[in-house]
């Protein structure tokens, strides 16, 4: 029997606080760009949060498992590259349009479980999830143009194709956790690799794209700290806590929060324009994605009902 339990008031609340910082993490890095890049402030998070998590790891006792290297270096690779996609594509792209496109992820994820794993096949209605999906992906990215010059517009895309490409490395980082030992082992430890091993790649990139840029002044440090402690270490941490305790369909219903949270906060804090087009793609985006998450969930709900 699954010792996870249905959520409670207690799960609820800490979710929506954890979508609430995820929906901000984008928006901050656009926020403290003019004095730091993306993708310096995500290595950046990166190191600081891998220092904070073998701390833990060593005040409990945990040992680092050097067997575990391989996948690692693969996980580590792939959380890499997701983010210098995400770093890059806020360059040209808004804080709203890159957590809409990057939480495609669950999409990429059942797709690529599907091929590999038996017992995740896709059904016929998550496969009409994954086709609305598609289609919504097709509408925001339809629709460009309208007032802007065509240079303006051209750039927003390609940080748009960016922003579908962090969520596809993503979904490639989920599932080869969830194909490799990693899937055994504590979930420190498999951040830990995630943490190092995307610091690496990005403060690499980093150098090769000439995005050193860190002027020291109070936004880019508070920024850092935000990123670092609350996103990279303490609400990781948080989400892996509650996917031992509760059950995680239930918990990835209210993932879907997350996007909406991003959009509003862009609105609010950026002043970003929200055209027509993506806000109807997005609801079509969120709509697939929910059908492709949350149809195990229906069945057993439905099969629960029928005893």
């Amino acid at each position: 029997m699954d010792p996870r339990q249905a959520l409670d008031g207690k799960a609820a609340a800490i979710m929506t606080v954890l979508c609430l910082i995820w929906g901000l993490q984008q928006v901050v890095l656009k926020m403290a760009a003019p004095d730091v890049t993306p993708l310096m402030l995500i290595a950046l998070r990166s190191g600081a949060a891998a220092l904070l998590v073998w701390a833990l790891m060593r005040w409990r006792g945990e040992r680092i498992d050097l067997a575990l290297w391989r996948p690692g270096l693969v996980v580590g690779t792939l959380f890499g590259i997701e983010f210098v996609l995400v770093g890059e594509g806020l360059r040209f792209t808004s804080a709203a349009h890159m957590v809409v496109l990057l939480y495609t992820a669950p999409i990429f994820v059942a797709l690529g479980l599907h091929w590999k794993l038996p017992a995740e096949r896709l059904s016929r209605v998550q496969w009409g999830g994954i086709g609305l999906a598609f289609v919504g992906i097709v509408v925001t990215f339809a629709g460009r143009g309208g007032e802007a010059a065509p240079a303006d517009w051209s750039r927003v895309l390609w940080g748009d194709l960016l922003a579908l490409l962090a969520g596809a490395a993503w979904g490639a980082t989920t599932v080869a956790v969830r194909l490799s030992r990693l899937a055994q082992a504590p979930a420190t430890l498999t951040l830990l690799y995630q943490l190092v091993g995307g610091f690496a790649v990005l403060i690499g990139a980093a150098g090769l794209l000439g995005q050193w840029h860190f002027n020291s002044t109070p936004v880019a440090w508070l920024s850092l700290l935000f990123q670092a402690v609350v996103v990279s270490f303490f609400s990781y941490l948080t989400w892996f806590w509650l996917l031992k305790r509760y059950l995680a369909s239930r918990l990835g219903v209210f993932s879907f929060l997350t996007p909406l949270f991003g959009m509003l906060f862009g609105v609010w804090l950026l002043d970003e324009p929200l055209e027509a087009s993506f806000v109807a793609g997005t609801v079509l985006v969120l709509a697939g994605v929910a059908v492709v998450s949350g149809y195990g969930w229906w069945r057993q709900r439905r099969a629960g009902a029928a005893r």
